[in-house]
């Protein structure tokens, strides 16, 4: 009996702290993938800059005034800004699902859908699995006929609504 009352008052003050949690912003609230998007565009773009001056101390050719198969261009870098230009981001409108709020962002090179965001989504273990589902399925169909990821039904259909209304006022 010595035993029994510090071993109830060690449980229940050990189960008071599980009794108060709450969980912290990591778990509520909604996934924002154009806040974290500079971070990765700055991780892709070192790859991209570091490999044309991999590639270049390769050629011990003698330059001559006609180009060469597989020689560097040197009027490259203009079309490519030209491109940049045309370039342009479009926000859907949010979306109110079961779930939460969805919201895209979708990134046109010319016509072509090159990006598409979720710039509000509902943070639960079925969005963040799907999240990369749609934005796969939205690339390759340049559309927002996709399939609806199963288990994040209404995630999904916000996503398609959302990414149809940004592609609509686009064009």
């Amino acid at each position: 009996m010595k035993r029994a009352i510090p071993v109830l008052v060690l449980s229940v003050a050990g189960l008071v702290p599980v009794w108060m949690y709450e969980p912290g912003a990591a778990h509520e609230g909604e996934i924002n993938e154009a806040a974290a998007a500079p971070e990765t565009q700055a991780q892709n773009q070192v790859p991209q800059s570091t490999a044309p001056q991999s590639k270049a101390p390769q050629s011990t050719a003698p330059r001559s005034a006609a180009p060469q198969p597989g020689a560097p261009r040197t009027s490259g870098a203009a079309p490519t800004t030209q491109q940049q230009n045309q370039a342009k981001t479009v926000s859907g409108p949010a979306v109110q699902t079961e779930e939460g709020t969805v919201q895209v962002q979708v990134t046109f090179q010319g016509t072509k859908i090159t990006d598409v965001k979720a710039l509000r989504a509902p943070n639960s273990n079925p969005t963040r699995m799907a999240l990369p589902i749609l934005r796969q399925e939205a690339l390759q169909a340049q559309s927002a006929d996709i399939d609806t990821v199963s288990g994040a039904t209404a995630t999904s259909e916000g996503y398609k609504q959302s990414l149809q209304a940004a592609i609509d006022s686009a064009r």
